[in-house]
């Protein structure tokens, strides 16, 4: 096994192989940073161009490109509010608000940073744990997936402040968001749902625009009203000196970065659930680390461990994301649904034979993600100080091309006028939603989750009747839900009597 690990590290720096990855690398590098483009969407159409490859050589290109997607695009999620990938939209919160702060350098280098953990710890999470993760895969079933999803709505409460008030905003934009998810066709009857005779509403509204709208279009109101730069009017110095404390920030709250790392990982072993996932269940965690109610009022307002939480499970989920697809032909994600279509493109079937007469392709793929991570953020440090420096651009001179790259990336995502209307609809929602003092991350994570959990509620219910709510794992997971939503309330109660008795 070892010596097949080394080979499959040789495979990787041939030069050949090495060149595709690089030139894989530079294309996702480009495509994290345009907002809305997608992995998914480029992984689909560089599939063609794999046909007389090897292998090594297509899986180091498709990997080389995918693996740092969600690396770039939350360098643009912390300077512009602009999710430049579905799966960044989290980093958004308190990243941006150091950006705006003048801490743009000090956010990217805790992003970057926690990112290559992540990957680092996603890519060995591959290596180490094929043999022994299909008990854990074959444990999850739909009951379990759905309660799963119940688990990820619950988070909301560490989402949304502190007392009983912001906890019942927060359920209720949670609620909001799965309402959001019922628009369009009912998967099992057929039914149209909220779609007002509109064709575009049958296949519900796609994420991106709906990402893009609520984060983006309030930055720029908010950027255009203010009629400053990003970083407001503070010098020009503060940019600089932050990239190599964020750096140093990943390491003071490692413990952090690794355990959201894990979290990252394991949610990419479940199939369908996805990267939106576990980055809101990543920061959730973030939020819930905090040692008192004071400490938890700063996220959202520009706390370091709320980039770095998000960030690090973003690239983590990818090597979790690939277990069940190299060991079992089961894409944990979208993304690796197309990934399958390579496997079958170069003639070779998921399963056994990859932990077989394909070891050293598998573990070539490990290495891949292990290098292309490494090469991107080594390259994107290099650049960071002037990439931070865009926040100092004046309000009127940068809004035309935020404006310009937010319409083109939700009009990517279905090349139809309807997204760009999506995009307006509820760039207006956000812009209420901050004014009113309403969270907008559980609204995110409810629309994210929304379809996951319909679809395996029908399952279980079809499948399994009522009794799948006996299921032991089920239980485990309900308890887990009623913990996850009253702890917040039990421990605010007693932080105020223990200062009563205190005073």
């Amino acid at each position: 096994m070892l010596d097949t690990f080394i080979q499959g590290l040789f495979a990787v720096f041939q030069w050949q192989t090495f060149l595709v990855m690089l030139l894989g690398i530079f294309l996702g590098f480009w495509v994290g940073l345009l907002p809305g483009l997608g992995g998914t969407t480029t992984l689909a159409l560089m599939l063609p161009f794999i046909y007389k490859m090897s292998p090594v050589e297509a899986f180091a290109f498709l990997l080389g490109m995918h693996s740092v997607v969600s690396t770039t695009g939350d360098i643009t999620s912390v300077l512009f509010g602009i999710p430049g990938e579905g799966t960044t939209a989290a980093t958004i919160l308190d990243g941006h608000a150091m950006a705006k702060k003048g801490e743009a350098g000090r956010a990217l280098g805790a992003a970057l940073m926690s990112s290559l953990i992540g990957a680092l710890i996603g890519a060995f999470a591959l290596a180490l744990s094929i043999p022994i993760v299909r008990p854990l895969v074959l444990t999850f079933g739909a009951p379990e997936l759905f309660m799963l999803a119940v688990v990820g709505v619950a988070f909301i409460s560490s989402l949304s402040g502190e007392g009983g008030r912001a906890l019942l905003r927060g359920i209720l934009a949670g609620l909001l968001g799965l309402l959001f998810a019922l628009v369009g066709q009912d998967p099992q009857a057929g039914v149209q749902r909220f779609t007002f005779g509109q064709l575009y509403l049958w296949n519900g509204l796609d994420l991106v625009p709906v990402l893009v709208g609520l984060f983006a279009i309030p930055e720029i109101v908010d950027l255009a009203v203010r009629g400053t730069s990003i970083a407001g009017e503070l010098p020009q110095e503060n940019l600089s000196k932050g990239v190599w404390t964020g750096v140093k920030d990943t390491f003071v709250h490692l413990g952090l970065t690794v355990r959201c790392s894990l979290v990252g990982t394991f949610i990419g072993i479940m199939p369908g659930l996805g990267g939106g996932v576990a980055q809101w269940i990543a920061y959730g965690h973030a939020v819930q680390s905090a040692r008192d109610s004071e400490e938890r009022t700063g996220f959202g307002r520009g706390d370091v461990r709320g980039v770095l939480g998000p960030g690090a499970a973003n690239n983590s989920k990818e090597g979790g994301s690939l277990i069940p697809t190299i060991a079992f032909g089961v894409p944990g994600s979208s993304s690796m649904a197309i990934l399958l279509g390579a496997f079958f493109l170069q003639g070779i079937s998921p399963g056994p034979d990859m932990l077989d007469k394909h070891l050293v392709l598998t573990f070539s793929m490990v290495w891949t993600m292990v290098v292309a991570n490494i090469i991107t953020v080594a390259v994107s440090l290099f650049f960071l100080n002037y990439l931070a420096k865009l926040t100092l651009i004046r309000g009127p001179v940068l809004i035309p091309f935020v404006l310009f790259f937010s319409f083109i990336g939700a009009y990517t995502s279905n090349n139809h006028l309807g997204d760009l209307a999506v995009l307006l609809a509820f760039g207006f929602f956000g812009y209420l939603m901050i004014r009113c003092g309403w969270p907008r991350a559980p609204l995110v994570l409810g629309f994210v989750l929304g379809r996951i959990a319909e679809n395996n509620f029908y399952i279980s219910t079809i499948r399994y009747g009522s009794a799948w709510v006996g299921r032991p794992l089920v239980l485990m997971l309900i308890s887990l839900t009623v913990i996850v939503l009253f702890f917040p309330l039990i421990r605010s109660k007693w932080q105020e009597s223990t200062k009563g008795e205190t005073q």
